[in-house]
């Protein structure tokens, strides 16, 4: 595939236009459209539908434009490495859970934009599934996981720091004027889980299973915001972060329950390809992020 066809197929995918792709890269429209189709006749696939005047992306065009971009960039960055440009260019995607994404990362941004300000950075959110084949394939460049550790030979992982998790939950909820709350006691409770957060329910999942404790486990959230404000509302109780709740239950609004099983904690895990080329820039963002982070989990010791 030639980097100048990848780059004119990138322009029409923007602007969903054969023509303004074409003004943009100064372009004639005939040359955008031959360029287009040598990639679908390179790759055997349809990467646009044609809707009268509209065109739309294919699933193999919304494909292949990740990898487009990311080639794009690889390219930026290579040129630019050779010819020893002095500021670093090109884009990361960063998989973040939205608890290290809200509480911790917005220093690590803030430090590496102030460097390096010319990398774009794109964020979405972690999930464990899926998240071995986005890095190995390259669709994502590195990766946060709240978890005790991954079981991956071919991921390099890196604990900056840990996390502490409390069970809360509403200060009328029958279980907080309880002075101790044994794992007993959760039975028939309404447990709300988070499916965006990443690992550390399996945590609570399995000292409930080895206790063989029948729960309530109707409720799954893909925002954490929306969990919280369940607990807060009654709904059931929950484990957290302890720095998602502390200002909920320091106002007296979420109450942490003296569980038996005292706090749990979940590694905050810095994660990427082993085997990939590290490009300057994620070397630079893997390196900030260890300096901020780990500065950050020292100083709340």
């Amino acid at each position: 595939m030639e980097i100048r066809n990848l780059a004119t197929f990138q322009a029409v995918a923007r602007f969903l236009s054969f023509n303004r792709a074409a003004q943009e890269l100064n372009y004639a429209q005939s040359s955008v459209s031959a360029q287009v189709q040598a990639l679908e006749e390179e790759l055997g696939v349809q990467l646009f539908d044609r809707l009268g005047r509209r065109i739309l992306l294919t699933e193999a065009g919304s494909k292949l434009l990740r990898y487009a971009e990311k080639m794009l960039d690889l390219a930026d960055e290579t040129r630019a490495e050779v010819v020893g440009a002095k500021e670093l260019k090109g884009s990361l995607t960063i998989k973040v859970p939205e608890t290290i994404g809200v509480h911790r990362l917005p220093m690590v941004i803030k430090e590496f934009k102030s460097r390096f300000h010319r990398v774009r950075l794109r964020f979405t959110s972690c999930s464990h599934e899926g998240l071995r084949k986005d890095l190995r394939t390259g669709t994502t460049d590195l990766a946060f996981l709240l978890a005790e550790s991954i079981n991956a030979s071919d991921l390099s992982c890196e604990a900056l720091g840990f996390e502490q998790l409390l069970l809360v939950a509403h200060p009328g909820h029958p279980l907080a004027a309880k002075s101790l709350v044994n794992t007993g006691d959760l039975k028939g409770q309404t447990i709300l889980f988070s499916t965006v957060d990443c690992s550390y329910r399996r945590g609570l999942e399995l000292i409930l299973e080895q206790e063989k404790i029948a729960y309530d486990s109707s409720l799954d959230f893909n925002s954490m915001a929306a969990l919280k404000e369940c607990v807060l509302a009654g709904v059931g109780i929950a484990v957290l972060p302890e720095v998602s709740v502390a200002e909920d239950i320091a106002r007296g609004r979420l109450k942490a329950l003296p569980w038996a099983e005292g706090k749990l904690e979940v590694a905050n895990l810095m994660i990427w390809y082993k085997n990939r080329w590290l490009s300057p820039s994620l070397q630079a963002f893997i390196e900030v992020a260890r300096e901020i982070l780990t500065d950050i989990y020292m100083t709340a010791r």
